[in-house]
């Protein structure tokens, strides 16, 4: 079984870059407190580093 990660958006995009808002907009958060889960993959990790300030993690069983 593969882990999942809890992806939160916790920042406003506002005042962000073109790329960063299109990054949050990508992963699925629309809103702050807005809480996904995706798998755990090389390309959700990357994404999660270009807005590593914008967003809180949490690994998952």
């Amino acid at each position: 079984m593969s882990k999942q990660l809890e992806i939160t958006l916790t920042r406003s995009v506002i005042g962000q870059t073109d790329k960063q808002r299109e990054t949050v907009q990508s992963l699925g958060l629309k809103k702050i407190r807005q809480s996904i889960v995706r798998d755990d993959t090389p390309a959700v990790r990357g994404m999660i580093d270009k807005v590593d300030h914008l967003v809180t993690v949490k690994e998952m069983a």
